[in-house]
């Protein structure tokens, strides 16, 4: 085989090669993140629905219930609020008092992790807008993140750089 010949077959070799593992080295860097919601009191089941969301929404996180936990997540009778304290870690607090006045529980849940995820709160009213938070109607129960909110968490989770305040209480109110 001449040596020309060789060259060609190793690059396309090579690519080959590339193509098939490709797949299997972007599984690798998804980054999993281990959330405690054991005192989230009647809030549990919505946290992990609000978990579930973000793992059909988003590839490069997955959030796995347990412990040692990145971030935790309390019930209280205050506001819902977070403290992200870097990207993907911090606390959460499912406040009573939004639920009480009708905001939906796993909006609230999905819309408090995607603080931890590493976005801001964005005021735009939209419900289809879930960092939207309390601007959008009471009526809103759409617990969705937006095309551009699960691109963003996904950049994040690429080496962007988060748009969030780190170790600043976020409460949407």
């Amino acid at each position: 085989m001449s040596r020309p010949l060789r060259f060609i077959l190793s690059v396309a070799l090579s690519l080959a090669f590339l193509l098939v593992t490709a797949p299997a080295q972007a599984t690798a860097l998804v980054t999993v993140l281990r959330y405690d919601a054991s005192r989230a009191a009647e809030f549990v089941a919505n946290v992990n629905q609000a978990a579930q969301i973000w793992n059909s929404s988003v590839t490069n996180v997955r959030l796995v219930q347990g412990t040692p936990a990145h971030f935790v997540v309390l019930a209280d009778n205050g506001w819902p609020r977070a403290l992200p304290t870097s990207l993907g870690r911090g606390t959460i607090w499912m406040g009573r008092q939004a639920v009480n006045q009708g905001y939906d529980r796993v909006r609230i849940a999905t819309h408090e992790i995607g603080h931890i995820l590493g976005l801001p709160d964005r005021r735009t009213g939209l419900c289809s807008d879930l960092m939207s938070g309390s601007s959008a109607p009471v009526s809103c129960t759409n617990a969705n993140p937006s095309a551009a909110e699960r691109a963003e968490v996904d950049g994040n989770f690429a080496g962007a750089t988060p748009l969030v305040e780190f170790g600043t209480l976020h409460v949407d109110r």
